[in-house]
């Protein structure tokens, strides 16, 4: 049993590297935003980067995945979107998103961290995570990385 476990947690470990920042596609759809929209999508810095819960349904144990709305903003005026989710368009099986909190790094731009739960179908394993991301309103990057194991 504990073999399993460990195993378990080595795939999950080599999967928490994959947490993946695309842009936005079919998932960012409106019906895809969690409702209600007030609870589960906020603004930042004045309004130029919003963070939304998105619900995409299918894969079933997995459908939840958090859309980025931020600078730079094209040529007609519109922010960037993405979407991050956790490995191979797959997202996360739970968010707390009114867990979210965030905090500003002037070296590396908007800080983001939330709880989520993650969810392997091939180990029928989920582990309680901590989703963190950086949003930098210069240059446009969205990194996202992952804290395994939280309490």
């Amino acid at each position: 049993m504990k073999w399993l476990l460990t195993g378990a947690l080595v795939c999950l470990a080599g999967a928490a590297s994959a947490q993946e920042v695309s842009e936005c596609d079919w998932r960012a759809s409106a019906r895809n935003l969690v409702e209600p929209w007030e609870q589960n999508s906020r603004a930042f810095a004045n309004g130029n980067v919003r963070i939304a819960l998105l619900d995409t349904v299918e894969p079933g144990a997995v459908p939840y995945q958090i859309l980025v709305l931020s600078p730079p903003f094209d040529e007609l005026g519109a922010r960037q979107c993405r979407v991050i989710s956790f490995q191979g368009g797959s997202g996360f099986a739970g968010v707390s998103f009114s867990a979210l909190e965030a905090s500003y790094d002037p070296a590396a731009g908007l800080r983001f961290s939330l709880p989520v739960v993650v969810y392997l179908e091939e180990a029928d394993f989920a582990n309680p995570s901590t989703l963190h991301f950086t949003v930098n309103q210069a240059t446009g990057a969205v990194v996202a990385g992952m804290e395994l194991g939280r309490e």
